[in-house]
């Protein structure tokens, strides 16, 4: 078909994507692409930016407006319009004009759905009070700019404390916001592994950020003052001048599922891996198509404006090149989150995900190892200290995930190991990565390095680790390598301190008959003291990420 009618429905990300990618590849398409809301391609992402006043006009969220569109692509934009019904056996779809009601018929030779997902937003008591607001769209940020831009706001509670509602939070208390975060979990961002997401909620409480985990809400109520008061199953109650409910997203699937369009395992619509539909005229993109994960398979719903953009763009080419495509590769569900001046970052799976596909059968034998690096070299000034996490398999060494915070620096590593993941690397490539190097930049031994170092050092046999949880049964000796004065500052219960320096001098004070557990800091001077007593007959193992780890594994059991 040389020139295919393309109606794309949704204008944000994976439609604008597709949009402007068709045009690109065909000057004969005729490309509609309809937005049920007033903007199309707008950065949502940047939403929570611009009531933090980071972000100062509202035009710079606008990538690209309906008259770009028109006159640079010559796409036929129709702003406040809704599809509501799709007619495949005709090919047509309805569209109802928002502004006047009047409704009509389109056809289209493809349909692509990029419906995106809505915020949810439960049936609970008193939600409907005027001052709880969801994050979705310019309309959205509008409202609650109204309320907070004045100055009379003084007090935020945000629901839910995920990736939206910590940016959030962290905009409203940029803006001078006594601010509170709810969460169900036991911790915020719950996407991360617990220990790794201790050091979050420990960051937050030191920004005096009011903390409920492991709380849920149960209704909102009218306050004298006609502010909402928010009640807690606990029976606690916080009152605030303004609610934020960031509980998670719901893919837009109706449309799709009134035309029988097929949906997936977990609610979103079911796709291939060119984004075809069971019908084959239609195609679907964003955050409302399952797909597979890239790591460990199974479907996944990853609203992530990444694999959505891409998607848009993979959509054009199969549609006018369809000899060229390859298929979307799948999600691998690399995220990043500023809070408050420290970074969140993650790729592929955690333990928590992989716990859950061990228990619908899909069982994978995976190590992991903890580091505390540097950002870059510690005698370069602003180096700050990074809490990295590893996830490997066993068998080969292929690298799994990972998960990193801290306050400078995280990001990119993170980057550096989606990379890796994606091209099926083991931790021994991420041993010899050659990275950038300069002082104010990183280490010779860069983070990504030194995590693959630790680990290849695992499999190959050179060390052994152990994992503060194993603690609990653990009934040989543990030692605490650290100087005397930090020993003193706080220590894991039932350590013995023996110094690095001066133990090759006390080896005699320890029995051979049995095992002997090391840690310090960070590890690394734990594994020095391993190799030490290894190679002098003792069964020696180091605990993975020193008492740091221990810290955070004892502020999250």
């Amino acid at each position: 078909m040389n020139t295919p009618k393309i109606v794309i429905v949704g204008g944000v990300a994976g439609g604008a994507s597709c949009a402007a990618r068709s045009r690109r590849l065909s000057e004969e398409a005729e490309i509609i692409m309809i937005e049920r809301g007033p903007f199309v391609s707008f950065a949502n992402c940047g939403l929570p930016y611009h009531v933090g006043e980071v972000i100062k006009e509202e035009e710079d969220l606008l990538v690209a407006s309906p008259e770009i569109f028109r006159d640079r692509f010559a796409i036929d934009v129709r702003i406040q319009c809704e599809v509501t019904k799709i007619d495949r056996e005709n090919k047509t779809v309805t569209i109802r004009k928002m502004t006047t009601g009047e409704t009509y018929d389109e056809t289209y030779d493809y349909l692509v759905l990029s419906p995106g997902a809505a915020p949810l937003r439960p049936p609970l008591p008193g939600i409907d009070h005027p001052a709880v607001f969801t994050v979705r769209n310019i309309p959205d940020i509008r409202a609650i700019k109204e309320m907070t831009g004045n100055g009379e706001a003084k007090s935020a509670v945000v629901v839910g404390g995920g990736f939206i509602g910590l940016e959030m939070a962290e905009n409203l208390h940029h803006i001078g916001m006594q601010v509170s975060v709810i969460e169900m979990a036991e911790h915020v961002m719950p996407v991360l592994d617990k220990e790794m997401a201790t050091m979050v909620n420990e960051h937050l409480d030191s920004m005096r950020v009011d903390l409920y985990l492991g709380s849920a809400v149960q209704s909102f109520e009218n306050g004298p003052d006609g502010k909402p008061l928010v009640n807690l199953a606990s029976g606690e109650q916080i009152a605030a001048d303004i609610v934020i409910m960031a509980i998670g997203v719901r893919p837009e699937t109706g449309l799709a599922k009134a035309a029988g369009l097929d949906l997936g395992p977990r609610g979103g619509i079911a796709v291939d891996g060119f984004m075809h539909t069971n019908d084959p005229n239609i195609f679907a993109v964003g955050d409302a198509v399952e797909v597979e994960g890239y790591v460990m398979g199974g479907k996944r719903l990853i609203p992530l404006a990444g694999p959505a953009n891409r998607q848009g763009r993979l959509v054009a080419d199969v549609i006018l090149n369809p000899d060229r495509p390859k298929p979307f590769r799948g999600v691998q569900g690399t995220a990043v989150c500023g809070v408050l001046g420290m970074t969140v970052a993650c790729t592929g799976e955690t333990e928590k995900s992989l716990g859950l596909m061990a228990k619908d059968g899909k069982v994978i034998e995976y190590e992991k190892v903890y580091s505390h690096p540097f950002s870059n070299a510690t005698y370069y000034p602003g180096a700050q200290q990074i809490s990295f996490k590893l996830i490997f398999a066993k068998e080969d060494g292929r690298v799994l995930g990972a998960q990193a915070v801290g306050l400078a620096g995280v990001e990119k590593r993170i980057d550096v190991v989606a990379m890796a993941i994606q091209m099926g690397a083991t931790v021994y490539d991420l041993e010899e990565a050659e990275l950038c190097y300069a002082p104010q930049y990183g280490s010779a031994k860069d983070p990504v390095n030194m995590a693959g170092m630790i680990a290849a050092n695992v499999l190959k046999g050179v060390s052994k680790i152990v994992h503060w949880p194993d603690l609990e049964n653990f009934d040989g000796i543990l030692i605490d390598v650290r100087d005397p004065e930090e020993y003193a500052t706080g220590f894991a219960e039932g350590a013995i301190n023996m110094p690095l320096d001066s133990l090759r001098k006390n080896l005699d004070s320890l029995p051979k008959d049995k095992e002997i557990w090391a840690y310090c800091y960070v590890s690394q001077r734990a594994y020095f003291a391993e190799r030490i007593l290894t190679q002098h007959g003792y069964n020696a193992k180091t605990v993975s990420g020193g008492i740091l780890s221990y810290w955070a594994a004892d502020a999250d059991a």
